[in-house]
């Protein structure tokens, strides 16, 4: 689910949206009918002195483009360097809250870890095992899943404002001025983590149908755990997939941080 398409090998997500912030606002269509118009005009010079002025004229302007261009790109990117790195920490910390919500609300994830370590290095460590836990929930099937699930924690008001909240994050990130700078990939990834965490919500509602329609409570319930395993497994899918973009990060203990 979900695939990479790698066609920069070696460039996370991250690095990919930075990479837009340098990309010229020229089309390339300009450049290909300046200098197409250009070889015309050498190769067929019926007009000699008329074309070799054309020519001349051209290549200024093609020059001029070229160069202007370059600055331009270059002004733009000094100017929305601190935006570009607010939206990527903006994106890595709401990921980050996420999985850390999923691990906690749903599965109850509470890792032996030494309570002594410093506290940096404890995020340290509790970053690495909830990653390992996070990808074996990846792994599981619905069944398994449901297994997991911590009814009363997961089937609650409190959990569906939670999940829903944190879909609204995501769809005003998307709906940003600055979005337009995303990489498609990323774009992508919002929406469909947007999309799963709704439909979690909604899942969590039909579990919760169970205690107004007493007649059909093992049905709604039924419903209500197949469908947010099913969710759980997409977000989680997606999560890995970000935080394996650069798309993940802790909140910061030190102001040098």
């Amino acid at each position: 689910m979900y695939p990479m398409k790698d066609s920069q090998p070696g460039k996370t997500l991250r690095q990919k949206i930075s990479s837009r912030f340098l990309q010229t606002d020229i089309p390339f269509i300009v450049y290909a009918v300046v200098f197409f118009t250009m070889f015309m005009l050498w190769r067929y010079q019926a007009h000699a002195e008329l074309a070799i002025d054309f020519f001349v004229e051209l290549g200024g302007a093609a020059f001029t483009l070229f160069i202007v261009d370059v600055l331009l790109v270059r002004s733009k990117t000094n100017r929305w360097k601190v935006v570009r790195d607010e939206l990527n920490y903006l994106i890595a910390r709401n990921v980050n809250r996420i999985r850390d919500g999923i691990s906690t609300r749903i599965f109850n994830f509470n890792p032996a870890i030494d309570p002594t370590l410093p506290e940096a290095r404890y995020l340290d460590e509790l970053g690495i095992r909830r990653t390992e836990f996070l990808n074996e929930i990846a792994e599981l099937d619905e069944d398994s899943v449901i297994e997991k699930i911590n009814d009363d924690d997961l089937f609650t008001e409190q959990s569906f404002e939670y999940f829903n909240e944190k879909a609204d994050e995501i769809w005003n990130i998307l709906n940003m001025k600055y979005s337009d700078y995303f990489h498609p990939e990323l774009v992508s990834y919002l929406i469909s983590l947007n999309l799963n965490l709704k439909d979690l919500c909604a899942n969590i509602r039909q579990f919760m149908k169970s205690k107004r329609f007493e007649g059909k409570r093992k049905t709604y319930q039924n419903i209500g755990r197949q469908g947010a395993a099913v969710s759980i497994v997409k977000i989680v899918v997606i999560l890995n997939a970000l935080k394996n973009e650069g798309y993940s990060e802790t909140a910061a203990l030190q102001l040098s941080d």
